[in-house]
């Protein structure tokens, strides 16, 4: 198995003297600070909590791309509070030059997209350096499936990036605790099939392999339906998940359709009385910011498995 994407630091000598110089892995990019970034832009609610937890606010000049798609929630809503929202979905690249960003942390399909205007190199004459979430880089370079370690990578990186290395190695050895001792008491049995649902009537909108439900649910005591669709997040058909009948639906929540409208579609369709999910009515739904990774992953996983083995 591939190692998580993790940072390295050296010395380089700068007009006689030493100067601390990070580097840190960015999919198949080394990014190098001499100084950890003032003027920071986060794109997508679970990345903006990345920043959050690490106490990175004071270093953020704003935040993009959730009120297009989500609503904040009231933990949300307090550590933005004295942020702006420079662009409610993606940003172009004269919002982030606008802003005077010296640092942009996104994602491919979270908030940039391969070949599109806003890109680690279309930002680079700006002086905007960009890191990008881990689970996303399957879009551009081979990755393993995803996992729960990308998430902790992450928060390790930019403890590195910002010099907070010892809040972030704090952080992720909670998680890391508070992940085990859960699932020492966790009992489970062969591992349930599951679908899922993130949006979609005519073709569903899912996760595939390389999308951090995946892991989720494995963590949970679950097996994805779609554990060897090769994607992130994509589309795929009705007719390949009646294939493989799962026995819970995931839901995600966000949006203009409600999780609670998801079930009813799928409980009332005749197309999929026959699925196990349905005739036993078993859904459990995730708000978008504990289905992608980010802070909230770990009580993903304890909803996850309670709804898989509370019975």
């Amino acid at each position: 198995m591939k190692t998580p994407l993790l940072a390295a630091s050296a010395i380089v000598l700068s007009a006689g003297f030493a100067v601390a110089e990070t580097s840190v892995q960015s999919c198949n990019r080394t990014v190098s600070f001499d100084a950890p970034p003032q003027r920071a832009i986060s794109n997508d609610v679970n990345l903006t909590e990345m920043m959050l937890v690490l106490g990175l606010a004071d270093r953020m000049v704003g935040y993009t791309g959730i009120s297009g798609w989500k609503t904040l929630d009231e933990e949300m809503r307090a550590g933005v509070a004295e942020l702006p929202e420079l662009s409610a979905k993606y940003p172009s690249k004269e919002v982030l030059v606008g802003a005077d960003a010296d640092f942009f942390f996104a994602g491919w399909n979270y908030g940039m997209k391969v070949g599109g205007e806003v890109t680690p190199e279309t930002l680079a004459p700006f002086g905007i350096k960009v890191y990008e979430l881990t689970e996303s880089c399957t879009h551009i370079m081979a990755k393993d499936k995803a996992s729960i370690e990308d998430m902790y990578a992450d928060l390790i990186n930019l403890g590195r990036i910002f010099d907070v290395e010892a809040k972030a190695a704090e952080v992720v050895a909670t998680y890391r605790d508070d992940l085990a001792a859960f699932k020492d008491n966790l009992q489970t049995g062969e591992p349930l099939r599951v679908f899922v649902y993130d949006s979609g009537d005519d073709t569903p909108f899912t996760a595939g392999r390389y999308a951090m439900p995946t892991a989720l649910i494995e963590a949970a005591g679950g097996v994805n339906i779609l554990d060897d669709f090769e994607k992130s997040w994509a589309t795929v058909t009705w007719e390949e998940v009646i294939e493989r009948n799962p026995e819970v639906v995931m839901i995600v929540n966000y949006g203009d359709v409600t999780a609670e409208q998801k079930r009813d579609f799928m409980m009332s369709n005749p197309a999929f009385a026959g699925l196990d999910a349905v005739k036993n009515d078993r859904f459990v739904t995730l708000e978008y910011v504990e289905a992608t990774p980010g802070p909230r992953n770990i009580q993903a996983i304890k909803t996850l498995a309670t709804a898989f083995w509370a019975e």
